[in-house]
């Protein structure tokens, strides 16, 4: 007998299904197109046999998956039934979930309102902060920190390892620029990034002078902002510039990208305690994170 495929699978093949489009699908489930893809393709392997049809435009359902989404699709309908029925619970309940100020502009900002079409009965409250060590009150469910995963006051989920690139905006790119030009010109300097200068020349040999710095934030947010509006270069985390992806003033002119010792990690004071519906926020937080690389 067939072992019953993920469920998470069978939930993106009837997004999927519904939609004909795996983009439409991801926005619905608070994913990326590439991992609705990734997952319908591990559902065919599993069941030796395409579910869909590749089109140059969207997807179509093999005759198959038709039978099959019909079936999946009703299975999913009497579970929601029988469990709205059996455990109806308060309309909606909050989540309250901190997270330093570039992270949660730029990462969670963007697909809370995909989060809460696939989650309605849950609200998350999303507050930020500069730096964090430590929960700031007896009411924080979550806590999103960068650092080394060393707080004593809970547990700390590694969330994915992190590397620097260069960016400046795409006026600054001229023929035959180099990194030490780009740097003599002026960097905005985010605080605690200083020493990631030298990390980056050092891995790629480039012998780079000390950077000119032009000014100092406190974030990664306001050092795009600053970049963007044409101040500066700066050395900025990778992943932040999935929000920036469609911004054509920003570019990141050299091939260069190295690790830092830093990582974001999600902390839970009690995870033995977690009610269900933090559950759910920390496993949307784990694939927004997993997601933006």
């Amino acid at each position: 007998m067939t072992q019953l495929p993920h469920s998470t699978w069978l939930r993106s093949f009837e997004a999927a299904a519904r939609h004909s489009s795996f983009s439409a699908a991801a926005i619905e489930l608070g994913l990326t197109p590439a991992a609705v893809s990734q997952q319908i393709r591990l559902l065919e392997a599993q069941l030796g046999a395409p579910l869909f049809e590749r089109l140059a435009r969207g997807v179509a359902l093999t005759d198959r998956g038709q039978a099959y989404a019909q079936t999946v699709r009703k299975a999913f309908a009497e579970m929601h039934v029988a469990t709205e029925t059996l455990f109806s619970r308060p309309a909606q309940r909050r989540v309250q979930v901190r997270a330093p100020i570039t992270c949660a502009a730029l990462l969670l900002a963007p697909r809370l309102e995909a989060f809460h079409a696939a989650n309605p009965d849950i609200v998350v409250e999303l507050t930020t902060f500069v730096w964090a060590d430590r929960f700031a009150n007896d009411r924080s469910d979550i806590d999103i920190r960068y650092g080394h995963g060393d707080w004593t006051d809970g547990n700390a989920q590694h969330l994915g390892h992190e590397h620097v690139v260069p960016v400046c905006h795409s006026d600054r790119v001229t023929p035959g620029l180099t990194l030490d030009d780009l740097t003599r010109q002026g960097v905005v300097q985010i605080i605690g990034y200083e020493a990631e200068w030298q990390n980056l020349s050092d891995m790629y040999e480039l012998g780079l002078t000390p950077p000119h710095t032009v000014a100092r934030v406190d974030s990664s947010l306001l050092a795009l902002q600053m970049v963007r509006a044409g101040h500066g270069c700066t050395l900025v985390l990778e992943r932040f510039l999935q929000g920036y992806t469609d911004d054509p003033a920003l570019v990141t002119p050299f091939p260069y990208r190295a690790p830092v010792q830093h990582a974001h990690y999600l902390v839970l004071r009690d995870p033995s305690a977690a009610a269900p519906d933090v559950a759910r926020v920390c496993e949307w937080i784990s694939a927004v994170f997993r997601d933006a690389r």
